[in-house]
């Protein structure tokens, strides 16, 4: 299962700083969280998704010790 940890709105949105997933690639994972929650599915077209610390498409495998983090844009100057 790939570990999910969610950062800022998107912890807010999700209800949870991480969690567990059985989702096999990133777009079935994209696609079960906006089905799931819908405020967090509001956001996650503007998060950062990385994927091991990386940017990937959504036909990356995640493997059972895959770390993905969800990062909402951040304001500030």
């Amino acid at each position: 299962m790939a570990r999910v940890r969610y950062f800022a709105a998107a912890e807010e949105m999700a209800g949870r700083a991480e969690e567990t997933r059985t989702e096999r690639t990133l777009g079935d994972l994209r696609r079960a969280l906006a089905q799931e929650r819908p405020g967090l599915g509001g956001i996650l077209p503007r998060c950062a998704v990385l994927v091991g610390g990386s940017r990937t498409d959504d036909d990356a495998v995640l493997a059972e010790d895959t770390l993905v983090d969800v990062l909402p844009p951040f304001a500030g100057g």
